[in-house]
């Protein structure tokens, strides 16, 4: 990939400074893309020193004339091949600013790569041979871009050598294209016939085409404006990861992630999508960086919570009393599929928004699309190089925007066996919203309601504060046998404590469900005892409960009834997820009383039991 002689940090800090702008390039294989780029690079003087002159002796041993296209000869598979295989990076600045361009391959084999990098663009260009005119990619592409929401939109008519520079062939394309773009709703920000190769309007304005009163493409680039709303939009940040510290007494749990949209200041309230869990935002952390109590998009970074709600990557992270996301298991796309298998409903695949991740079945397809012609077709399966709008049903609910609101938190890829073989943009959320909202009340008010007589106390009462004790790891180690030794010994020290086999039952259920929805079956079983067990440390005990081999998913639907800070996990055996929040990690073959007195030294320092005077 094509850098410039930029090492990661070096890029890093070029991504993170505000006057950058990125751009994608795109346009039918060879109609002078690569041309285009080498010669921005060349008239802004942004190529490393001497690399023109190097490439120009090469031309010269070699006995071929020189061509702007072979500045980017670090791409070493495009000059053995013929095509740009994909969507490399190069950097030119001007006095504005500095930009990133991206060089998204033209060949209809490699869309994806197109798509992948027009993702991350504010502007497009999108580049169209004079003489061979508009082709079937160049519609495709721009009816891609529309669909990536992006806005900035110049169509460069190249090759004006080729034609003589004549007016009338640059009249007609503008016509042909200018046609095709109303059709699906895209209004070009100006149309600009250049030529690559002699560099007429590209960096300078050109005397071949005294007709042509507009700007050069580095004076449309510099009169553009960076997506600055995006600071004013509503905060969102998709949870990358929690990351916990505990070196030198440091007990901070930082949220991570980049922030799409929107700004985060020290006492924001955040509430979590799709789990509803709320906090304040306590201090802004960023690595290696100075002190900050604001961060803005496009930043990757941290913060801590003034309560530990236990949340997961995955959530979306938003400010209360901003415009809230949608939340939905049903949801209506527009999409383009890339995949070799036609997208049909015989099978499952994998949607990726952000940091979320979840299975995706299709449920409808409304219509099919040729986005070169605009043809419709209607069927129910969606084959490769096509655009359509379809239905899908989620295995569970996501956050997102709908892309009226929001292009970045409304994008999405699909994985098909392993592979990103779609992707889109979300239209509308399908599900009742409301009915949503009333689950998650009911679950707070199961939560919150408080009785006669408050859990406070009940724990001075019993000298003891109500938490579950969850014990869990891989099948086979007796947990049970370890449970009732726990139970055993808190009993006999006078402590009020219920151990719930759950493992039994659980797996009992799951035999009895050896066809249908299993995963429904479970997430069931988990609000039951979640419900349950809600009851039991309502009524002040120590519950201490047994389940195979838990998972972060089934966390988040005992926390929904549980506070995160009432439950401590007990991992026996070998660790496969290290997302869960592990409080006691033993060996498989760790005696019992070992066992016990490391759960009882965790109730102890974290004061779940402890002397009527502490209360």
């Amino acid at each position: 990939m094509m850098n410039n002689n930029l090492d990661e940090n070096q890029l890093s800090v070029i991504e993170s400074q505000q006057s950058n702008m990125n751009i994608v390039i795109v346009g039918h294989v060879d109609h002078g893309k690569s041309t285009i780029i080498g010669r921005l690079l060349a008239d802004t003087g942004s190529l490393p020193e001497g690399k023109l002159e190097q490439v120009k002796e090469t031309c010269r041993k070699n006995a071929k004339p020189f061509e702007y296209a072979f500045l980017l000869d670090a791409l070493k598979d495009e000059q053995s091949q013929g095509i740009t295989i994909d969507s490399a990076r190069v950097f030119f600045k001007t006095q504005e600013r500095k930009y990133i361009i991206i060089d998204a391959p033209g060949h209809i084999e490699f869309l994806k790569n197109m798509v992948t990098g027009a993702a991350r663009a504010e502007v497009a260009l999108l580049v169209i041979d004079a003489k061979e005119g508009v082709k079937e990619n160049s519609k495709r592409h721009g009816y891609l871009l529309s669909m990536l929401g992006i806005k900035q939109v110049v169509v460069l008519i190249n090759k004006m050598d080729l034609v003589d520079y004549s007016k009338e062939r640059y009249e007609e394309i503008l016509a042909e294209y200018k046609a095709f773009l109303s059709e699906i709703d895209v209004e070009a920000e100006s149309f600009i016939p250049i030529s690559g190769f002699k560099g007429e309007n590209v960096a300078s304005g050109s005397d071949k085409m005294p007709w042509y009163s507009g700007m050069t493409v580095l004076e449309k680039l510099d009169g553009l404006k960076n997506i600055e709303d995006i600071k004013n939009q509503a905060f969102r940040m998709p949870v990358q990861g929690i990351y916990k510290f505990t070196a030198g007494g440091d007990d901070r749990r930082i949220v991570a992630g980049t922030i799409d949209t929107g700004k985060v200041k020290v006492g924001h309230e955040m509430v979590f999508y799709p789990s509803g869990k709320k906090s304040k935002v306590k201090s802004i952390e960023r690595f290696n960086a100075p002190k900050t109590d604001e961060d803005v998009s496009g930043s990757a970074t941290g913060f801590t919570l003034e309560d530990q709600i236990y949340i997961t990557r995955g959530e979306l992270a938003c400010i209360i009393g901003e415009r809230q996301p949608e939340v939905s298991t049903q949801i209506k796309t527009k999409l383009f599929w890339l995949g070799k298998e036609d997208l049909n409903n015989t099978r499952d695949y994998y949607l990726k928004m952000g940091t979320q991740k979840v299975k995706a079945a299709l449920e409808e397809v409304i219509t099919v699309l040729d986005a070169s012609t605009l043809t419709k077709t209607e069927r129910q399966y969606v084959q490769r190089h096509e655009v359509a709008e379809v239905i899908f049903k989620l295995e569970k609910a996501i956050a997102f925007d709908k892309a009226e609101n929001s292009t970045e938190t409304s994008r999405f890829v699909l994985v098909d066996n392993y592979e990103i073989s779609g992707g889109g943009i979300i239209v509308d959320n399908l599900e009742n919203e409301e009915l949503w909202l009333n689950e998650k009340n009911n679950e707070r008010n199961i939560r919150w309601s408080e009785n006669a007589v408050t859990r406070k106390e009940r724990a001075g009462r019993f000298v003891q504060r109500p938490t579950m004790v969850v014990i869990s790891g891989e099948k086979g180690i007796n947990k049970k046998e370890i449970a009732s030794y726990i139970e055993r010994g808190l009993f006999t020290e006078g402590r009020n404590v219920y151990y719930m086999d759950t493992e039994s039952v659980f797996s009992e259920a799951d035999a009895e469900v050896k066809e249908g929805n299993a995963m429904e079956n479970r997430e069931k079983q988990f609000k039951e005892f979640a419900k349950a067990s809600n009851f039991l440390l309502d009524s002040g005990n120590i519950v201490i409960a047994t389940i195979n081999e838990i998972e972060e998913k089934d966390i988040n639907i005992i926390n929904t009834m549980v506070s995160s800070e009432n439950i401590k996990l007990v991992w026996i055996g070998n660790v496969k997820d290290d997302h869960l929040p592990i409080h006691i990690h033993v060996e498989g073959n760790e005696k019992r009383e070992m066992i016990y007195q490391k759960v009882k030294k965790l109730m102890i320092d974290t004061k779940i039991i402890f002397q009527p005077e502490a209360i």
